[in-house]
């Protein structure tokens, strides 16, 4: 169900906290930059957060909430409550309002149930999640800045193919140069000698990186900013290697629910070449070089 929809943020505070609930916060977004996060302190207390986006990507606040939405339906790990979303044209801004996580100890026991919740949700039934095939998602939706198609395919690799590599490997063709695009066009032809298609298809969070779940007070994982959609498992647990790896307890979790398939630690640099490619598209530097790296590796 979709949350309720403002055109100010006066409007969607009262009208989501009640008329006699102000802000502390005078709601002044000058100092703010677009894509942005804030708390905001109501009277009384209460904290809520606030994510700020320009007007043309207002869309943003519509793929999290579906996001959220879908891993919350799943009954495995837990999300951020949506309060509301909408619009600010006096400002200039796009917001959504959800619940303000209160962090709390990331001990050993809270990182192994971490990784069996987000085992669950990958065993997770995925039919009202897609349809006209088993992967993809509801609508397309974000991965950073960039949109990411998530039209249904009933087979993986034809998803992973069309729908992730190869609109990240267009934007990046201009840079690549001739003899890496031989290579990259030979990688997609051959991708399912890498790729498997799974036992089963999987909502994953989509964005699975060390900046992207909080520890609660309770000991709870707590997922957030995802860019959901039904894949392969493996792909959402590739990204958690990207950066740097999760502390092995959450590991240790998942793997009590989900064991390793074999050759998974091979897969790992293809799966997060999608995003590799994604963060050269947005940012530019350094990134082509493992793109480039990665692709060598696996076309030859």
């Amino acid at each position: 169900m979709s949350c309720p929809s403002y055109s100010s943020l006066e409007d969607a505070i009262t009208g989501t906290f009640g008329e006699d609930v102000l802000s502390r916060d005078d709601l002044n977004m000058s100092g703010s930059r677009f894509n942005s996060t804030r708390v905001l302190v109501l009277t009384g207390g209460r904290k809520v957060f606030l994510k700020v986006s320009d007007l043309a990507n207002r869309a943003a606040a519509d793929a999290e909430e579906e996001g959220i939405n879908a891993i919350s339906d799943t009954g495995a790990i837990a999300v951020p409550e949506v309060y509301c979303k909408g619009i600010d044209p006096s400002r200039g801004i796009s917001f959504l309002i959800t619940e303000f996580i209160e962090q709390g100890a990331e001990t050993k026991d809270a990182l192994i149930r971490m990784g069996n919740e987000f085992a669950l949700m990958h065993k997770a039934d995925t039919g009202s999640f897609v349809s006209g095939g088993k992967y993809g998602f509801i609508h397309d939706n974000f991965i950073g800045a960039s949109k990411q198609i998530n039209t249904p395919c009933d087979s993986w690799v034809e998803f992973f193919r069309q729908c992730r590599m190869e609109p990240q490997l267009r934007m990046a063709m201009r840079d690549l140069g001739p003899e890496h695009i031989k290579r990259a066009q030979r990688l997609m032809d051959k991708l399912d000698q890498y790729l498997y298609e799974p036992e089963y298809p999987s909502l994953l969070h989509g964005d699975m990186w060390g900046g992207n779940y909080l520890i609660d007070k309770t000991g709870r994982a707590v997922l957030i900013d995802p860019a959901a959609y039904v894949g392969c498992a493996e792909a959402d647990l590739a990204m958690t290697y990207m950066f740097s790896p999760m502390p092995p307890a959450f590991y240790k979790g998942y793997r009590e629910v989900i064991p390793e398939e074999d050759g998974f630690r091979d897969r790992v640099d293809l799966y997060n070449l999608y995003h590799i490619l994604n963060h050269y598209n947005l940012f530019g530097g350094y990134y082509l070089n493992a793109v480039v790296r990665i692709i060598t590796r696996y076309a030859g």
